[in-house]
C-alpha cells in the first residue's frame, strides 16, 4: 500500500490541477466566445480576424487566472521569462484555435453564425490540450526542491549535517563543531573562555 501512496498523491494533484485549469479555461472560453460574437456582430472585420481579437483578450484573462489560481504555488522567481513563454505558447494556441476556424470558413465555406461558433469552440478545445501541456511543462514551473539533507543530519541551521548552499564556501571553524571525547580544544578556545568569564 505504501508503494502506491506516491502514485495516488500524484494522481490527486493532477486531478486538482486539471479541475482548476478547466475552471479558469471554462471562464476563458466564455470570454472568448462573448468577445468573438460582439466583434463579429458590431464590425465588418473578417470572421477569423474577429476570432483572433477574442483569443487575445482571452489570453490575458487566462494568464491572470492561471498565475493566481491554477498555478499559484508554482515558481514565481522569474516573471519576465514566465510571461514571455506564456505569450509564445499562447500564440501557438492562437494559431491552432483559429486555424480550425479558418479551414472551416474558407476551406469548406461553413460561414453561418452557428457554424462559426461551432468551429470556434472546436478550435478552442484542440488548442486547450496543447496549452495545458505547455503551460504546466514550460511556463508555470514547479518550485525547485530544497537541497537534500545527508543521512545523520537534522537539517537544522547550525547543526551537523548542514550543507553550504551552491556557490557558497563554508569556512572551517566558522562555527564550532562538536568535539570527540578527549579531543584537545582548538587553539585560542581557552583564552576565549577566560575572556568571557572575566
Amino acid at each position: 500500500m505504501s508503494a502506491r501512496h506516491p502514485a495516488v498523491s500524484r494522481l490527486r494533484r493532477l486531478s486538482r490541477e486539471v479541475a482548476e485549469f478547466a475552471a479558469v479555461g471554462g471562464l476563458g472560453v466564455l470570454v472568448n466566445l462573448a468577445v468573438f460574437n460582439l466583434v463579429r456582430n458590431t464590425t465588418e472585420l473578417p470572421v477569423v480576424r474577429c476570432s483572433m481579437i477574442a483569443t487575445a483578450v482571452a489570453i490575458v484573462f487566462n494568464y491572470i487566472g492561471f498565475r493566481y489560481f491554477t498555478y499559484r504555488d508554482r515558481d514565481k522567481t522569474r516573471p519576465p521569462r514566465e510571461f514571455t513563454l506564456f505569450l509564445v505558447f499562447s500564440s501557438a494556441g492562437l494559431v491552432i484555435e483559429n486555424g480550425v476556424l479558418y479551414v472551416a470558413t474558407y476551406g469548406f465555406d461553413w460561414d453561418t453564425p452557428l457554424q462559426n461558433n461551432i468551429f470556434k469552440f472546436l478550435g478552442i478545445g484542440v488548442a486547450s490540450l496543447f496549452r495545458f501541456w505547455s503551460y504546466r511543462s514550460w511556463v508555470f514551473r514547479v518550485v525547485p526542491a530544497a537541497s537534500p539533507v545527508p543521512a545523520g543530519g537534522t537539517g537544522e541551521a547550525g547543526e551537523p549535517g548542514d550543507i553550504a548552499p551552491a556557490g557558497e564556501v563554508q569556512i572551517p571553524g566558522s562555527r564550532r563543531e562538536p568535539k570527540e571525547p578527549g579531543e584537545p580544544e582548538e587553539p585560542g578556545a581557552q583564552e576565549e573562555a577566560v575572556v568571557a568569564r572575566g
